[in-house]
């Protein structure tokens, strides 16, 4: 009996489990990279993976906002710096800076699953960094709302409990 034949028989016994299902962040990265990916081929002239830099991913960074649907209060709106307006205004939707840092966060893992080396990753660059500090920090003037950087937990707590857990937060 071939190891093949005996492995194909021991994976449709384990059908049940599907361990081939990916999770929903794999399923999400997968789709954020086929999206940038059609992105690059899109623009005229269409830019090749290897020659994509960080500005084509600030490019599409801007380029998503139009999808956004957190409200973004402009400096002139009366409603600046309210954290809950009264009325409706014409200020923009935008993308919310955690779905952006999220994203980046993937895009810049699937970038070198990819076959992207991290010394080349345009996800990972200093202007990538910077660009999603200024939208932090814009839409928490925006929305009233002082972005406070959340305290990393002291390593006097019990070491039993996971403190990679806590979100990443852009410096």
């Amino acid at each position: 009996m071939s190891t093949d034949r005996g492995k194909d028989i021991a994976e449709a016994s384990d059908e049940h489990q599907q361990p081939t299902t990916p999770s929903r962040y794999e399923s999400q990265k997968r789709r954020d990279w086929n999206t940038f990916c059609q992105y690059l081929k899109n623009q005229r002239p269409p830019v090749p993976l290897p020659e994509c830099n960080c500005n084509h991913v600030l490019d599409f960074l801007r380029y998503l906002d139009q999808f956004g649907k957190t409200k973004v209060h402009l400096q002139g709106c009366t409603f600046y710096g309210q954290p809950e307006p009264p009325a409706p205004c014409t200020c923009p939707l935008k993308q919310a800076w955690g779905s952006l840092d999220a994203l980046i966060g993937r895009l810049r893992a699937a970038y070198e699953e990819n076959g992207g080396s991290s010394e080349t990753n345009p996800f990972a660059t200093a202007a990538i960094r910077v660009y999603l500090r200024e939208v932090r920090d814009s839409q928490a003037k925006a929305r009233g709302i002082p972005y406070k950087k959340k305290k990393k937990k002291s390593t006097s707590i019990s070491k039993g409990k996971d403190e990679s857990s806590s979100s990443m937060h852009i410096s």
